[in-house]
């Protein structure tokens, strides 16, 4: 195997599990090692400290493993085992549910698997690469997941063309890795808190749905009744489903992509009948919020994309997340509720709540914060790595 040295003092985040092996650390490498490689790595003094997969860029080395022995044969199994008994211990995966069969599976440094995204929607495993090693290992990947499955798995289907930052010269082409026999490859219907969806991992954004916002769709159910809803960046509906089910007297969803809408008003249907306060508008939400009169709405969802993909954007995100909070919180009704978040994992909480501090102070309104909100228990955060923690909201009254 491939050694990696440390300069001098720069093992202690390793010596701290910090799975990360940043390239300004290295002092010296023996060897020639590819992308997705398996190497090891050593402080300067020469004590063994970790292995990973290898790649270039600002974050050379993805740890994999602390221990002394290399991966052994049946590494991924049982990484991946773990992270299935973590979803069991927190009664997301159950044989006979009739309330959820969707979920996220592996999440990355959460699970000690750096650089690897699987989603499961009832019996499909739907995967991301984000590192040259993990698209490397796609194969030993799905006959661990076939192995721990069986019957149950129905496909593993790879989308890593989106989320590969490697330059390796690999086939990013996204496809089915593996399909049971009879599977029928056409949209998914998963349950989610007993609300119906359909999921088509194939065209749709991510892995096919945004299963990190689970527990804040219950949330917003449960303020919903007897409110006008506005649902932005509303993509296929999941707040709205919630919202409406929840006893939302209307519901306006505002999505950019004519696909989303199209399948969230699908998904309205198909939980709410053809008769349903409900209204699927295919607009740029930011533009629709600052048209829309004052006072339509007493709840809006706020939930964009990511503003800030990397630092060097993190100051002009900040100012959108203030202008779009800003725009939010001027328009909804007194007594009303805004449900705001931010998914940019560069956008630490302290920041985002000063953005929507300074949007609020903008408005002139009293504004009140009646909960934080995070990601769910599937989107799990190594005590070791705080930077998995990227989904952040607030909750906020508006007088």
């Amino acid at each position: 195997m491939i050694k990696i040295f440390l300069k001098k003092g720069r093992e202690e985040s390793l010596l701290r599990f910090h799975p990360w092996v940043f390239s300004g650390a290295i002092a010296s490498i023996q060897g020639t090692p590819a992308e997705g490689d398996l190497v090891s790595v050593y402080s300067a003094s020469g004590d063994y400290l970790a292995c990973g997969h290898y790649q270039i860029g600002s974050i050379a080395v993805r740890v994999l493993s602390f221990d002394s022995n290399p991966l052994s044969s049946d590494f991924w199994r049982n990484s991946i085992r773990k992270a299935l008994d973590v979803r069991e211990s927190v009664g997301l995966y159950n044989r006979n549910s009739e309330q959820t069969n969707c979920f996220r599976l592996v999440h990355g440094e959460g699970d000690g698997l750096p650089g690897l995204i699987i989603d499961w929607y009832d019996g499909v495993c739907v995967m991301q690469a984000h590192s040259a090693g993990m698209f490397r290992s796609k194969l030993q990947i799905c006959e661990a997941l076939k192995d721990i499955f069986g019957e149950r798995l129905k496909a593993v289907y790879d989308k890593s063309s989106g989320t590969a930052p490697f330059k390796a010269g690999l086939d990013l082409c996204d496809g089915y890795v593996y399909t049971a026999p009879g599977f029928d490859d056409k949209e998914q219907l998963v349950l989610e808190n007993g609300h119906k969806f359909l999921v088509n991992w194939t065209e749709g954004q991510k892995t096919g749905f945004f299963l990190d916002q689970r527990e804040n769709r219950a949330r917003v159910g449960r303020y919903a009744e007897g409110k006008r809803v506005l649902n932005l960046f509303c993509y296929t509906g999941g707040f709205s489903i919630y919202a409406l089910a929840g006893g939302a007297v209307s519901c306006d969803s505002v999505d950019s992509s004519a696909k989303a809408v199209s399948l969230l008003n699908r998904n309205v249907e198909l939980n709410f009948g053809p008769d349903t306060p409900h209204k699927g508008i295919c607009a740029d939400a930011i533009e629709f919020l600052k048209q829309c009169p004052q006072d339509r709405y007493d709840l809006m969802i706020v939930d964009p994309p990511a503003f800030a993909k990397h630092r060097g954007v993190l100051k002009n995100a900040l100012r959108a997340y203030q202008r779009l909070n800003a725009a939010a919180i001027s328009k909804v009704a007194p007594g009303g509720i805004v449900f705001t978040f931010s998914c940019s994992q560069v956008v630490d909480k302290e920041a985002f709540a000063l953005a929507v501090f300074s949007a609020a102070a903008q408005t002139g309104r009293r504004v009140r914060i009646l909960d934080r909100l995070c990601q769910p228990a599937d989107h799990s955060v190594s005590i070791y790595h705080p930077e998995g923690e990227y989904l952040k909201g607030l909750l906020l009254y508006v007088e």
